[in-house]
């Protein structure tokens, strides 16, 4: 989480310099609320999403972020899990104020179970990430977006790997 945090910075460092010579490209950062369906219980857990990326052009850009799954018991113990990601982005206009946009990158997974006896299972893989998404300009800086992700393949526990996002996004 560290290693993300400085790189989100240090992205956003580099955009700004670059955003001084150009007025088209720009960095931006985002939170969300994010869902996920549990393997075991079959309910829906709500988590936090934390993202940043960098919008070369009207179309192309990058992007890098954190979704925290929650955590939940399932009957036998509880289960944490999260997923990282980076990914190029597409995004293509739809109007003045709404755009749809796809993401194709890679995802690094964590679930951790622990029943509280002594064992504890914890299952790390990383995987194809990939998203679509619509967005809303509120205005020059602040836009609203919706967005169903996939990061990677379904896990044997805890959050499935299909995600549902709702956004508040800051451009600088």
């Amino acid at each position: 989480m560290k290693k993300l945090l400085l790189a989100l910075l240090a992205t956003s460092a580099v955009a700004g310099a670059a955003q001084a010579q150009t007025t088209t490209p720009h960095a931006y950062i985002g939170v969300g609320a994010a869902t996920a369906d549990n393997q075991t219980t079959d309910s829906y857990k709500t988590g936090a999403k934390v993202y940043g990326g960098y919008q070369v052009d009207q179309n192309w850009g990058v992007e890098a972020g954190y979704t925290d799954f929650g955590k939940e018991n399932n009957g036998a113990g509880n289960v944490k899990g999260s997923g990282t990601y980076v990914a190029g982005k597409y995004t293509v206009p739809l109007g003045d104020r709404f755009s749809g946009y796809g993401k194709l990158g890679v995802a690094y997974n964590e679930r951790k179970f622990d029943n509280g006896l002594g064992t504890h299972v914890n299952d790390y893989d990383t995987g194809l990430y990939g998203g679509v998404g619509v967005e809303y300009k509120l205005n020059e800086k602040l836009a609203v977006n919706a967005e169903y992700e996939r990061y990677g393949k379904d896990k044997a526990f805890g959050a499935k790997a299909d995600v549902y996002t709702v956004g508040l996004k800051y451009g600088f």
